[in-house]
């Protein structure tokens, strides 16, 4: 780990919770039996920490994801959450940085990719219990600016520099053809304080200017608009 990156985080503020909703990260409790269940229990858990790493206030899991082109794509296709891939999971500085440096950057991988940072036990799904009431922040970038951004978008959430706690739920960086799209999630659509806060520290934390536009999409209509070409195509594939 570099002098550089270490540093970047040490100017963050992040507190040191060993306990309580934070320091668990969103766990899922199971007491299940089975195999299946085990392994959920496994996924969700929390990692371990050592005392000598730098604690995160929340746990995160990393997932990646990437669909087909539309011409590849009949009534057989699997489902958006079928094709969603752990990663990893990290509840430190240190695990995020060992998991970072083995990922493939931005303008390495293919489009129609897409690499979803989240809290433990939020997965990116619009049906997720924990999105299905909220909404997301949505900004697009020449892909020249991709990789800086994706960094400091993650840092970001990591260090809690969108100072809305628990309502942030997670960002996505999603690799397109013509440019990329990074975008921050949140639990609470109806609440346009807390989107206004998200909206605001996003603006800041990739220092974008006036000019470029964020948009933002509720994922309740993202669901309705998905249902309904759903039924029209018999496919369940259209996701941004």
């Amino acid at each position: 780990m570099t002098e550089r990156k270490m540093c970047k985080f040490y100017n963050l503020n992040v507190p040191d919770r060993r306990s309580g909703e934070g320091g668990q990260g969103g766990q899922v409790q199971n007491h299940g039996n089975n195999e299946e269940d085990e392994r959920n229990s496994e996924e969700y858990a929390p990692p371990p920490v050592p005392p000598h790493e730098h604690k995160l206030e929340y746990s995160y899991w990393m997932w990646f994801s990437r669909r087909p082109p539309a011409r590849e794509l009949s009534a057989s296709t699997t489902g958006y959450g079928q094709a969603l891939r752990l990663v990893g999971r990290v509840g430190s500085v240190e695990q995020w940085w060992g998991l970072y440096t083995h990922l493939a950057r931005p303008a390495d991988l293919p489009p129609l990719s897409d690499l979803h940072l989240f809290k433990l036990g939020i997965k990116p799904m619009w049906e997720d219990p924990a999105n299905v009431n909220g909404g997301k922040w949505v900004v697009r970038l020449r892909k020249a600016q991709t990789g800086r951004a994706w960094e400091d978008l993650c840092m970001a959430m990591l260090g809690e520099q969108f100072m809305v706690g628990a309502e942030l739920c997670g960002v996505v960086l999603s690799v397109r053809f013509q440019e990329d799209h990074l975008a921050v999630w949140h639990r609470t659509a109806s609440d346009t304080l807390a989107a206004s806060r998200v909206r605001d520290a996003l603006r800041r934390i990739l220092q974008l200017p006036a000019s470029v536009p964020i948009e933002y999409k509720a994922h309740g209509d993202c669901l309705r608009a998905s249902a309904s070409r759903s039924d029209n195509n018999d496919t369940d594939h259209t996701r941004s």
